[in-house]
Order: C-alpha cells, then sequence, then structure tokens
C-alpha cells in the first residue's frame, strides 16, 4: 500500500464552545480518490480549512506528505491544489490574466501551454472578463487554476456546484486523467451519488466525527432503496410487517415508506398478498443514506 499522503491523527476544533470537529483520524494514501462525505454542518469544510492551514486545530495533528500543515505550509502548499465550494477571483481582470498570474505562486513558473489545454476541456473563454462570467464559470475557472501547476494532491470542497451536467462528465473525466498519472484526488461533497463515480474509499462524517469508512463496492452491495407504499385497503396498512425493518417505518395516512436492504423476493411475496395503489423504489437521498446507516 502507498504512504499516506494524508495523515490526520485525533483531530479537534472547537470555535469557543461550538463543535467543528472531535478527535478524527484519517489517511488519504497518494494516488487515492478518496471520498469525504457528510451533511452540511458535519465538519467537512474544517477540516479541509485546516489542511490548507487557513484555521488552526484546538488539538491533534493533520499532515501532508508527512509535514505538519502549519510549521510547513509554503512547501506543502507548491504540492497542493485547492477548489472550494464558492468561486471567487479578481473580478476585473481577464480570464488568461487571472491564471497567469497564479501560475506565478510555483515554482513551476507559468505555463501557458497548460493553461490553454485546461481551458480548452473544460470551454472556458480566457479573453472574457471574470466580472462578465456565470457562477459556473468562475467555478470552471477556479478548477482550471487548482490544476495549472500538476498538483500532487488536489482538495476539492463541493467542485461540481454550479457545473452543468455535462461539464461534470468532463471534471470526473480529467480527474481520473490526472489521478492515472500520480494525482491524489480528496472529494468532499455531501452527495454520494457523485463521490461513488470516481472514489473506491469514502470516510463519512456526522456531527464532526468520523462514524466509517467504507469501500464504495460495500455501500453499493448494500443496496439501499427507499421503498413507498400506498394501500387501498386501511387494515391492510395496519397490519403491514416486515421482519427485520419494524423500527424502519414510516406510516403515513394511507401509505407506509421505509428503506430496504434485504431479500427483494421476500418483499414481492409480502406485498402479493396486499392490495396496493402504487408501489414506488427509489434512491434514496444522501441524508436518508446516513440516516439508516447511523441507526
Amino acid at each position: 500500500m502507498n504512504a499516506p499522503i494524508i495523515s490526520i491523527e485525533d483531530l479537534s476544533k472547537y470555535y469557543g464552545k461550538a463543535r467543528g470537529i472531535e478527535k478524527v483520524n484519517l489517511q488519504v494514501n497518494e494516488g487515492e480518490v478518496f471520498g469525504f462525505i457528510g451533511p452540511n454542518g458535519a465538519g467537512k469544510s474544517t477540516t479541509i480549512r485546516i489542511l490548507l492551514n487557513l484555521i488552526f486545530p484546538s488539538s491533534g495533528s493533520a499532515k501532508i506528505m508527512d509535514l505538519d500543515v502549519s510549521a510547513h505550509h509554503h512547501t506543502i502548499m507548491q504540492h497542493v491544489g485547492y477548489v472550494p465550494s464558492d468561486a471567487n477571483a479578481y473580478t476585473g481582470l481577464k480570464v488568461s490574466d487571472f491564471l497567469l498570474y497564479c501560475s506565478k505562486f510555483y515554482k513551476t513558473g507559468p505555463d501557458e501551454k497548460r493553461i490553454l489545454e485546461l481551458a480548452d476541456w473544460f470551454e472556458l473563454d480566457l479573453n472574457r472578463y471574470i466580472s462578465e462570467l456565470s457562477f459556473g464559470n468562475r467555478k470552471k475557472v477556479s478548477i482550471v487554476q487548482s490544476l495549472i501547476h500538476r498538483p500532487k494532491l488536489l482538495i476539492l470542497d463541493e467542485p461540481t456546484t454550479g457545473l452543468d451536467p455535462l461539464m461534470q462528465a468532463k471534471f470526473f473525466e480529467i480527474l481520473q486523467v490526472e489521478s492515472r498519472k500520480g494525482m491524489t484526488v480528496f472529494f468532499s461533497s455531501h452527495l454520494l451519488n457523485e463521490v461513488q463515480k470516481i472514489c473506491k474509499r469514502v470516510a463519512i462524517i456526522k456531527e464532526g466525527k468520523i462514524i466509517g469508512v467504507e469501500e464504495i463496492e460495500t455501500l453499493r452491495k448494500k443496496q439501499l432503496k427507499k421503498i413507498r407504499l400506498e394501500f387501498t385497503e386501511l387494515s391492510d396498512i395496519k397490519e403491514f410487517r416486515i421482519r427485520g425493518y419494524e423500527n424502519n417505518l414510516v406510516f403515513a395516512e394511507n401509505s407506509i415508506s421505509f428503506m430496504f436492504s434485504g431479500d427483494i423476493n421476500e418483499l414481492t411475496k409480502l406485498l402479493s398478498e396486499k392490495r396496493l395503489n402504487y408501489l414506488t423504489i427509489e434512491e434514496p437521498t444522501l441524508e436518508e443514506i446516513f440516516m439508516h446507516y447511523y441507526n
């Protein structure tokens, strides 16, 4: 196994009495595309801001490339790219001038060929002023800026916000291309379906604590579905039971919904004895997956 490029040990951050994160332990291996998921407010951005030395931990340690993120910040940032959830830049500059300006912060120096290649990939007009761009195009500027110096580690905080589906697909494609060249990706999101597309492992954070690190294949094999049944007869609702899911049933006026990951044959056999108006099977939201996972 490759050495960890990110190593976090007992990392905590408090904002006064308010919790940010508590005793987070996490390792991301070099060359991985690693997912970091949790609902809003779970502690994802706090963890990322500590890794980027934008805020300081209350206790514990965080290292990138085996270097302390605070003591060796300038060295580390030569090898790190970052895409924030928002997309701010110097609005008075043209896109090309902004990207050239940013490239001068790195020892690799300006690389106009690289900028042109990335701009072409993302269909980004280099001659427009940033003030003229939509939020989605500003996000593309942020993505290109994060990649121009060919970072060893790319940290993404809700990176697809503002991108249309076609551009999201292109973004995931270039992440896979760069990953095959050895770049590590730390992908933070509250959308599990995004993370599933490119990540092999994922850490799940809730209320500032890591509650699990899973292989994506393990999550997929759980085949969790959201089932909603609308009955014709009220008596069928009152009598409905399915073994192992008694505490998972949510009753409404004429329907029942629940999260299901068991034997579908057992469910269909049970339903064949009931009088139904509707049956819906949906992909659960991430929040629903979390609640099921926590329980």
